[in-house]
């Protein structure tokens, strides 16, 4: 769970906004505004850049800590409608969404396919890092105690085998893609689901095209996971 509702509340205040005006201001609906505050819904990626961008708060701080009114005080309230500075904030991430996987598998080492992908701009300095979003469309990384669900999408970031953690799910890319945990045993891998029903996969080492690890994960707030979501 973020910090998203309890920030946006205090920025609605102090910026003396009633739920309905500050609402307006992203085109949300005041009911989806009060469930973001009340901590029962997490928002959309797009909702977040915005809010971030009209206020000029760093992602990372709007949603991993409680900012304080003092530090609020200090924001920029300007929106940035400079579209060469809007490109160099906001790089776009290829979206491996569940209509292009097939396509992503046949294609992903061609420059054009990947520049004509669908995409997310988000503000992240990538240097000489690569990186994904990637749509969840199945239930293989769920379990009893929540983890990932159809919609849930998550940033990767690109490496190889040698530097994953068998503890965290990977994207692995070979004839099919898939997101599991990983375990290596000389030229064979392992693929394991944290669903129990799902059997684990495996191919060889000299299979796999492409490895991502996750870098982080945006997804609805699930206050309650049983037997009824498996």
């Amino acid at each position: 769970m973020s910090f998203f509702g309890t920030n946006i509340k205090k920025i609605r205040k102090l910026k003396s906004h009633s739920q309905m005006s500050f609402a307006d201001l992203f085109g949300l609906k005041r009911g989806t505004l009060g469930a973001y505050e009340e901590g029962r819904s997490e928002p959309k990626i797009e909702t977040i850049i915005n809010v971030a961008n009209y206020f000029s708060i760093p992602i990372d701080d709007l949603l991993k800590r409680e900012l304080s009114i003092n530090e609020l005080l200090k924001f920029n309230t300007d929106l940035t409608t400079d579209e060469s500075k809007l490109r160099k904030a906001f790089p776009r991430v290829p979206f491996i969404t569940k209509s292009n996987q097939e396509d992503y598998v046949k294609y992903h080492q061609k420059e054009s396919f990947v520049e004509n992908m669908p995409y997310i701009k988000w503000p992240i300095e990538s240097g000489d890092k690569t990186y994904r979003f990637f749509e969840i469309s199945d239930l293989e990384m769920s379990d009893n105690e929540g983890g990932l669900y159809p919609k849930d999408i998550v940033l990767l970031e690109k490496s190889n085998l040698e530097n994953t953690d068998e503890n965290l799910p990977v994207l692995v890319v070979y004839q099919d893609i898939k997101l599991r945990r990983i375990v290596r045993k000389g030229k064979e891998l392992k693929l394991i689901a944290d669903h129990p029903a799902i059997e684990d996969i495996l191919l060889l080492v000299a299979d796999v095209k492409e490895v991502w690890t996750v870098a982080g994960v945006f997804q609805k707030n699930r206050k309650m996971v049983g037997k009824s979501h498996v």
